[in-house]
């Protein structure tokens, strides 16, 4: 038999490179022209551009509800840790748009933080002063105070002194730092004289019933002194401070109303002060990028963010995730900064070399 072939009857044969009568060419897109490509991981790039906007304009989120502001200030470093979460998903997705968006985050956080990850340190320095709350529920007085002795401070501070543990403290250190001075639950030892010393109100009593007790009362729970160190170069003003807790309520938001008044009242006395050399040392409970510092941060500069190396976290000890323990100078110089190994307390001791 004689098979005829018609065109319109020819067979449909598909595939690359295959043309002719019938046959329906296919020519594959570039994948970066694939319609929808630009559509995927939309709620990826929206979250990423939240994140860089938080980071932006953090000082801008209100206070008004729960202290959010504050809230995420005081974590703010850590808000870095989306930015790999929120790649994988891009990649995942593949989604070009997430990707581009992730930049706005990653810019900001470094501009933020980038310094901060690398050593700021240089050789040299004339003193060394160092700070620790001890812990009123410190286990191991003894131990901590043998620590801090050997750490080679010159001025030691000392926040949340027990009544009970106060006098053991004042023994272990008595040979390496032959003046000391207390007031409530704050002190300063050191190896060099001191004078003109009074305590600072730091706002623990606020309101009417505050403002009943008398001084005597008062001064049982003071947290905060000044003091003059007369050292080699000169006199240095020492502020000691230990603020108000912060508490957070899951119904309430972050609960720092205590320690505000007494980041404000700190900030006058600084600004009162009449020396030209200033170290302040102390539990502030809070970070410095925390708006409720800006009247001390706008007259003292912090030897970590100056000269010391990464983030030098102070709390809780056993994996410390802010620093919340902090050295700020005025007039001196900051050579270097970091964070002592932990004792018996809640939280690290934290150190620095200051030059004139």
């Amino acid at each position: 038999m004689t098979q005829v072939d018609t065109a319109g009857t020819a067979p449909d044969v598909t595939g690359p490179g295959v043309t002719g009568p019938g046959v329906t060419e296919q020519r594959e897109t570039p994948s970066g022209s694939r319609p929808g490509l630009w559509k995927r991981g939309r709620v990826l790039a929206a979250s990423a551009l939240l994140l860089g906007l938080i980071l932006l304009l953090h000082a801008s989120i209100p206070n008004r509800i729960g202290n959010l502001g504050s809230l995420v200030e005081t974590f703010l470093p850590w808000f870095g840790l989306f930015v790999p979460v929120l790649l994988a998903g891009a990649v995942l997705r593949r989604s070009p748009l997430a990707v581009i968006a992730l930049l706005l985050p990653v810019v900001a956080w470094l501009a933020l933080f980038g310094g901060l990850l690398t050593d700021r340190s240089r050789a040299g320095g004339d003193l060394t002063v160092a700070s620790h709350n001890v812990g009123a529920d410190n286990s191991d007085p003894v131990g901590t105070a043998r620590a801090l002795a050997g750490s080679g401070a010159d001025v030691l501070a000392l926040e949340e002194l027990a009544a009970d543990a106060r006098g053991t403290y004042e023994k272990e250190l008595a040979k390496a730092y032959p003046h000391h001075t207390v007031r409530g639950t704050v002190g300063l030892w050191s190896r060099f004289p001191l004078s003109d010393t009074r305590p600072v109100d730091v706002k623990m009593d606020i309101g009417p019933l505050g403002d009943a007790k008398p001084a005597e009362v008062k001064m049982v729970y003071n947290r905060g002194l000044r003091t003059t160190v007369a050292t080699d170069h000169g006199p240095l003003a020492v502020y000691v401070a230990h603020l108000g807790s912060v508490r957070v309520n899951p119904r309430a938001g972050l609960s720092t109303g205590q320690r505000d008044a007494g980041a404000r009242s700190l900030g006058q006395a600084l600004a009162a002060e009449r020396n030209e050399r200033v170290v302040l040392l102390g539990d502030l409970n809070g970070t410095m990028d925390d708006r409720a510092y800006a009247d001390i941060t706008s007259r003292m500069e912090s030897a970590q963010e100056a000269a010391g190396d990464g983030f030098g976290f102070s709390w809780p000890a056993t994996f410390p995730v802010v620093r919340i323990d902090h050295i700020m100078v005025r007039g001196v110089e900051p050579n270097s900064s970091w964070v002592l190994p932990a004792t018996g307390s809640d939280h690290r001791p934290v150190a620095a070399r200051i030059s004139w």
